[in-house]
């Protein structure tokens, strides 16, 4: 059973905290694949936040984690999708994906990358997504629109 949770509107402001939790929560990926500097994958994070596009993931009051849709002509890109540790693996990663999922009554469909190898990719094909492409360091998925 997942966490009760609710999700903002993301702010200017959470920038610096989502920037650390990515670096964590994409740490053991991007070690695995050679590719992790704790400045760049900080920096590469904050270079393209955009506020207005991303929701927090609040739990009993705290931040827990972060999801961005962002629209495109073509698809709604669903990006920076990380969940605290102490949070994963209960049911509030696959929730908060439906509630992003559902929310928008639209056509497009949703696209999204994940590394190689992420216990993600999973989460992502229990909720519809299949491979669109792939390469040594991302893999590139596409899911109806619901």
């Amino acid at each position: 059973m997942p966490h009760s949770y609710k999700l903002r509107p993301g702010l200017d402001t959470d920038g610096p905290w989502i920037a650390d939790l990515r670096a964590v929560v994409m740490r053991p990926d991007l070690e695995r694949l050679g590719r992790f500097d704790p400045v760049r994958v900080r920096e590469r994070f904050l270079n393209g936040f955009q506020p207005e596009h991303t929701f927090v993931v609040e739990v009993a009051g705290q931040n827990a984690g972060v999801i961005a849709v962002r629209p495109e002509p073509d698809a709604q890109w669903i990006e920076h999708f990380y969940l605290a540790p102490e949070h994963q693996g209960k049911g509030l990663g696959g929730a908060v994906l439906r509630q992003a999922m559902d929310a928008p009554q639209d056509h497009r469909p949703f696209r999204l990358n994940v590394l190689q190898g992420s216990a993600a990719r999973r989460l992502y094909e229990r909720h519809g997504f299949a491979v669109e492409s792939e390469d040594a360091v991302d893999v590139f998925m596409v899911a109806p629109a619901s």
